[in-house]
């Protein structure tokens, strides 16, 4: 079996994903996109159990499936919340370093969705709690500008 896309092409895709973080979010730097989606990725990972976060981490890219499991305490998940809350912890992490924007789940959501295939993100948010599918919607998005691009 060929080695698969996203070990070969990691730092591609990884640098792909996070321009379109940066642009969505509007920041000017890497280092605090990255902050902001290591803040939205822990939020939604603390609401799963962790088959849960295994299994979404799965459909997502080497680099950012790396990302989303690392420093990671196992504990109960805790409740859905809202928007706002994801949004809230997001900016809560490295809070003297933290530039995280009021969009950064929503701008997280779409830079997921412009570096995987939809049908593979539907299908892991499917097995999740009903929330899920709400973290990672992109409303009044066109689906014609979503999905990967050869990087």
């Amino acid at each position: 079996m060929p080695m698969p896309w996203t070990y070969r092409q990691s730092t591609r895709e990884w640098q792909a994903f996070l321009a379109h973080a940066r642009d969505a979010m509007n920041l000017t730097s890497d280092n605090a996109t990255f902050t902001a989606v290591e803040g939205v990725l822990r939020a939604f990972r603390r609401r799963l159990t962790p088959q849960q976060a295994i299994d979404f981490a799965q459909v997502l890219p080497a680099t950012l499936r790396a990302l989303f499991v690392a420093d990671w305490h196992l504990a109960d998940p805790i409740p859905p919340g809202t928007r706002a809350d994801w949004t809230a912890e997001a900016q809560s992490l490295r809070p003297h370093h933290n530039l995280t924007p009021p969009n950064c789940v929503e701008a997280t959501a779409l830079a997921l969705r412009k570096s995987i295939l939809r049908e593979d993100l539907d299908r892991a948010t499917a097995l999740l709690p009903p929330f899920a599918t709400e973290f990672w919607s992109t409303p009044g998005t066109d689906p014609a500008t979503l999905g990967p691009r050869i990087v």
